[in-house]
């Protein structure tokens, strides 16, 4: 998989699962990394991981809903390592629940986390991006997305609105050469997977024609490829990695 030698690239949402196995997987391919996440004290494990793969890591708390959260963060990465060349907007929550008993601010919660921090971070650092005259956006979507599914209206229409997003700025920066994709996970294994029932478990991997879950660091690898210069003619693409799930 390619270099990301003397490659700076911010993750948000890094403290745990895919956010981690992100961080880690761009470190250890040469990338210096400025994590995100909601508490810093949380992004302690991760920072440890990427310094082990020998890299500098800067942390930094914040609320990816909030503008001026969003602002400060770009601000002091960008003066903290001198560019930006990767973002992976990875933060997100599920609130889950039948439409009929979806409350409005469950609703809002998922679709400011989910959608507007995607818009906020996109923004903030696409503006470091074409400066630099190159970049690489990849946004963290789902196969829910792309396929809905029932008691997630809100979810899927926070991933669906990602990947529409993730396809609009593709087409905006690419002249600047800044790239956007989007990777849609299926049933990744994550301690929320591994605490479900095992007759869930098992409904669950009946829909994945390869027959099992998958790991983060599958995710992780796609990530990889999609920040890097294997994939320089790539842009507006979304990648399913879901073992076969959704095929179109």
């Amino acid at each position: 998989m390619g270099s990301l030698d003397g490659r700076v690239a911010l993750v948000t949402g890094a403290a745990r699962g895919i956010g981690q196995a992100i961080a880690v997987r761009l470190a250890s391919a040469g990338a210096d990394i400025a994590l995100c996440d909601l508490d810093a004290a949380w992004l302690e494990e991760t920072a440890g991981k990427v310094r082990e793969a020998g890299r500098r890591v800067e942390c930094f708390a914040c609320d990816v809903s909030q503008a001026a959260q969003v602002a400060e963060v770009v601000d002091k990465a960008g003066a903290a390592f001198g560019r930006i060349d990767v973002l992976v907007n990875n933060a997100g929550i599920t609130k889950d629940t039948f439409l009929a008993r979806m409350s409005e601010a469950d609703w809002d919660a998922v679709l400011d986390i989910n959608l507007k921090g995607t818009f906020l971070f996109t923004k903030a650092v696409s503006r470091l991006m074409m400066k630099q005259r190159s970049g690489s956006i990849v946004n963290i979507a789902s196969i829910i997305g792309l396929i809905g599914n029932a008691g997630q209206c809100n979810y899927a229409a926070s991933k669906a609105g990602v990947i529409a997003l993730t396809k609009s700025v593709a087409k905006e920066l690419a002249s600047r050469n800044v790239r956007a994709n989007a990777v849609a996970p299926g049933f990744i294994r994550t301690k929320m997977t591994e605490k479900l029932p095992e007759d869930i478990q098992k409904k669950m991997l009946e829909q994945i024609p390869l027959a099992r879950f998958g790991e983060p660091d599958d995710v992780a690898r796609v990530v990889l490829f999609l920040a890097g210069d294997d994939s320089a003619y790539v842009t507006g693409q979304v990648v399913s990695v879901c073992g076969g799930m959704v095929t179109a």
